[in-house]
């Protein structure tokens, strides 16, 4: 996209329709808007400010006669750490303390949905979301691109579903949706083990479409295929959109709700007082089922 046809953010902003955000940037060149992941956190990690603005620039899109397609993608070398643990904590200190009871687990699970909104918010945005991921898409950024239309990567990309090695069941979206792009074995593999994944093996498995040789390469094809989107009449995409989503919303929201009930009743553990230990110690945690 050519610097002098962006509708920059800042202007978007005096126009009363988007930002200034601290957790991403909202671009708009003709038709296509590009949204992309800034932090505050190392590697673009998704603090508070990214649970709470994700939402609301979605629906600004959604509401924006003037966009058509939206390219999501993080900014620098990576797409997201993802969920910036440290930044977050003090919201799971509560529930993970001694003698929590339900007015804790309560408040944790109204938590959990309200930031579930980031990633249904993508899902929801009638305007197709293309993702464009470089480096590393971890945890809560594999909850966001699955729940964009469709996904490409740069060679270098690398997912995990790295919830569970932090003492955590995946809560944000990702265990509700990726079964129906990956389908169950690899989901299982890839949600039990925690391991991480090359962008071959993604393109492999059908998490993203094609793979490019680098970050240039990478959004000038999601820019192409949002522009392609954007040339086709809004109402018909719009349709197309919903039409895809209608039979699998149902079974996605009980799956969210699900999750968020598990989490509240079961997060509390040893394991996970551990593995946030670990992190703040940068070792490896010794889990023992407690």
């Amino acid at each position: 996209m050519a610097e002098d046809t962006r509708t920059q953010e800042s202007e978007a902003g005096r126009e009363g329709r988007y930002g200034p955000y601290e957790s991403m940037t909202v671009e708009r060149a003709g038709h296509v808007a590009e949204v992309t992941l800034t932090g505050p956190g190392r590697g673009n990690a998704m603090g508070p400010a990214f649970w709470a603005e994700c939402p609301r620039v979605f629906a600004a899109l959604d509401a924006d006669p003037e966009v058509r397609a939206v390219v999501l993608t993080g900014s620098g070398k990576h797409f997201t750490y993802g969920l910036d643990l440290p930044a977050v904590a003090p919201s799971l200190g509560p529930v993970l303390a001694p003698g929590a009871q339900a007015k804790e687990r309560t408040e944790f699970h109204d938590l959990i949905l309200a930031m579930q909104e980031a990633a249904s918010a993508v899902e929801r945005c009638r305007k197709p979301v293309v993702a464009a991921v470089a480096g590393w898409c971890i945890g809560g950024g594999v909850d966001v691109i699955t729940a964009a239309d469709f996904r490409y990567a740069s060679a270098d990309a690398r997912f995990s579903i790295r919830e569970v090695k932090v003492g955590m069941v995946a809560d944000m979206g990702t265990l509700a949706r990726i079964a129906g792009i990956v389908g169950e074995g690899h989901t299982r593999e890839l949600a039990l083990t925690g391991r991480d994944i090359d962008a071959a093996r993604a393109e492999r498995i059908g998490l993203v479409n094609d793979v490019y040789e680098d970050r240039d390469a990478l959004l000038a094809a999601a820019r192409t295929a949002a522009q392609e989107i954007a040339a086709n009449p809004p109402l018909v995409v719009h349709g197309v959109k919903a039409v895809l989503g209608h039979t699998r919303s149902a079974q996605i929201d009980a799956s969210l709700r699900y999750v968020a009930a598990w989490n509240a009743a079961f997060l509390p553990s040893k394991d996970i007082g551990e593995a946030m230990a670990a992190v703040f110690e940068k070792r490896t945690p010794e889990f023992h089922g407690h």
